[in-house]
């Protein structure tokens, strides 16, 4: 599957909705216990120094972690958590180019899972690791989860 059709599949054809839409991601991948998206950058990204700022690494962090414990098989819908806690720890700087951003599920029972992230630079150079806590959101226990 490209990574178009990719992208169609996760959102059944929709973009997005509020925040996410702003960030500008794209999801590259997206299965059970890992999930990666990418993000273009563009000015509007960069902090007052020009490089990528600290709040949209922590943003794709948190959205990636919490999408690798949610994986939703069915196009048009989605798994729900709520983030409990995150460490961000940030590593390198970038100001252009396309960056990546891989969340891995590492442990969890049916409603609290645990997720680690990294982000990198189209180099290869690290920019940023976390781990976060997250709770599955009521109605998102099944696999089918809810409609976008």
């Amino acid at each position: 599957m490209s990574e178009a059709e990719q992208n169609l599949h996760i959102t059944g054809g929709k973009d997005l909705p509020g925040f996410h839409n702003m960030l500008g991601y794209r999801q590259v991948s997206w299965e059970e216990d890992k999930a990666v998206i990418a993000l273009d950058l563009r000015p509007e990204h960069l902090n007052l120094g020009g490089v990528i700022h600290g709040g949209v690494l922590s943003s794709l962090l948190d959205i990636v972690m919490a999408e690798a414990g949610t994986h939703c098989p069915y196009p048009g819908r989605m798994r729900k958590a709520i983030t409990l806690t995150m460490t961000t720890t940030f590593t390198g700087q970038c100001s252009a180019g396309t960056i990546t951003v891989t969340g891995i599920k590492r442990a969890g029972g049916t409603r609290i899972f645990n997720s680690t992230g990294e982000i990198h630079d189209d180099k290869g150079n690290l920019l940023a690791i976390a781990e976060g806590t997250f709770r599955i959101r009521s109605g998102s226990e099944k696999p089918e989860g809810v409609p976008i």
